[in-house]
């Protein structure tokens, strides 16, 4: 199982380095201040778990999970207990570790990881299989009718309050849900997470400027963190 750790705290840190060092079935390959060391090695390597603060110098470990295309399993380190609720928002989150980790809670939580990662699909098993929606079409409900939406013609969702507005070729609607439960029905070769109130079609994007992008007619914030996971995904020449 191998394991990474993202914290700014260096005693945070150690100590969750030196919990999952004792593990025999844990191999910790790196342990990270910097969200930018830590996407290099995401990129190049395997992880099963990683260990996330919440909290962190010019970004949030939320954050940090969104740039992800496909997240490994994800432990929360934090001491802000009032964010605990916060993790039901994101499938991969499994656990919460308060701080200071406590020994028996960390033993846990890594338990947990186990049975989880092993319940995925061994080799030569043959799952049933069920026909897939149609990852390019979404559906929204607006006044008790069923709209269907081609995900291509989409250019901009933006999170207002309790809604989120769908911009787009011939689009425009305000859909009463959670912008967390929007973009996991969307393609995510497609779209990106590009601010905490902002989700973009890629296939959208006139130009970038330090910290906008600009898509249609509409000039759209992105954060630090995010832009740095956006250079990555872009073909850039």
């Amino acid at each position: 199982m191998n394991c990474i750790v993202l914290d700014d705290e260096s005693v945070s840190r150690e100590i969750i380095s030196f919990l999952s060092e004792k593990e025999r079935d844990m191999k910790l390959l790196g342990s990270f201040s910097s969200p930018i060391e830590a996407f290099k090695l995401l990129n190049q390597k395997e992880v099963d778990v990683i260990f996330l603060d919440i909290h962190m110098p010019g970004f949030s470990g939320f954050e940090f999970i969104q740039t992800l295309k496909s997240p490994p399993l994800i432990i929360i380190t934090s001491s802000d207990m009032e964010r605990a609720a916060d993790v039901f928002e994101y499938e991969s989150i499994i656990d919460f570790l308060k701080k200071p980790v406590d020994p028996d809670r960390f033993q846990k939580a890594i338990n947990k990881a186990r049975r989880l990662l092993g319940n995925k699909d061994k080799p030569g098993e043959k799952r049933e299989e069920h026909e897939k929606p149609n990852p390019n079409h979404l559906y929204i409900n607006i006044d008790k009718k069923l709209i269907k939406l081609d995900a291509q013609k989409i250019s901009i969702i933006e999170a207002k309050g309790d809604y989120v507005s769908i911009l787009g070729d011939d689009i425009n609607y305000r859909v009463h849900t959670t912008l967390t439960n929007l973009i996991q029905k969307l393609p995510t070769d497609l779209f990106f997470h590009v601010h905490r109130s902002f989700v973009i079609n890629l296939d959208k994007i006139i130009d970038i400027q330090d910290n906008t992008i600009l898509i249609d007619k509409s000039v759209i914030p992105i954060s630090r963190i995010k832009r740095l996971a956006l250079m990555q995904r872009l073909n850039l020449m």
